[in-house]
């Protein structure tokens, strides 16, 4: 006699996605469960918290990868390009995880951030932030206010993804590199250690006709 297959993580994260999406975190694991056709206890099994499984199933990890390459490029290689990988890296995991994130937040549902800890996102702001400081102290370059340079690359990098949801003519993900190098650029003419503040321009027009 055949066995039953067993659910797999992807069908309990699918099911949790919908009913959060739905419903945010006071959606019920009772019935995530019963949407993937499994015992409550069955999700307990395989994630330890419901906070866990919300993140989990937002794809919002713990650490994000981009968090982990910022801490092995502090003080070596090249800042513009470290920071211009990094930069593509973001694009990439807030493009997926934003409009999840923004759904949940339009229909008025809490995000479980809870009081005793920053939210993820400030927390990834502290991390890039960190990483802009150990370069300033490396002298790899000019001092400057860490926490506004980050705020600088994450909230442009975040408006980019925005209005590429408003309006999908703005930008495609094939434009990215061209918006990405452009920022650095431009950002790096303040920041970087004898960097020509007369330097081409970098703005390419062909991004925005």
């Amino acid at each position: 006699m055949a066995r039953t297959p067993k659910i797999t993580n992807q069908q309990i994260l699918s099911a949790a996605r919908e009913v959060f999406l739905e419903k945010g975190f006071g959606g019920s694991t009772l019935e995530i469960a019963q949407r993937a056709n499994i015992s409550e206890a069955s999700i307990f099994k395989r994630f330890s918290t419901k906070e866990e499984l919300f993140f989990t199933a937002m794809g919002i990890p713990e650490t994000p990868a981009w968090v982990k390459d910022l801490e092995t490029l502090s003080g070596i290689g090249d800042f513009q390009e470290n920071i211009t990988k990094i930069c593509l890296e973001m694009l990439k995991f807030y493009r997926e995880v934003m409009p999840r994130l923004m759904m949940i937040r339009s229909r008025g549902n809490v995000i479980p951030f809870g009081p005793e800890r920053a939210s993820k996102p400030m927390r990834d702001l502290k991390a890039l932030a960190t990483f802009l400081e150990r370069e300033i102290e490396f002298g790899r370059l000019r001092p400057c206010d860490p926490k506004i340079t980050a705020h600088i690359l994450l909230g442009s990098l975040m408006n980019y993804i925005f209005l590429e949801h408003l309006d999908t003519d703005v930008s495609t993900s094939t434009a990215d590199p061209v918006f990405v190098q452009g920022l650095v650029e431009i950002l790096a003419q303040g920041i970087l250690p004898g960097h020509n503040l007369a330097a081409e321009p970098c703005l390419n027009t062909d991004l925005y006709p």
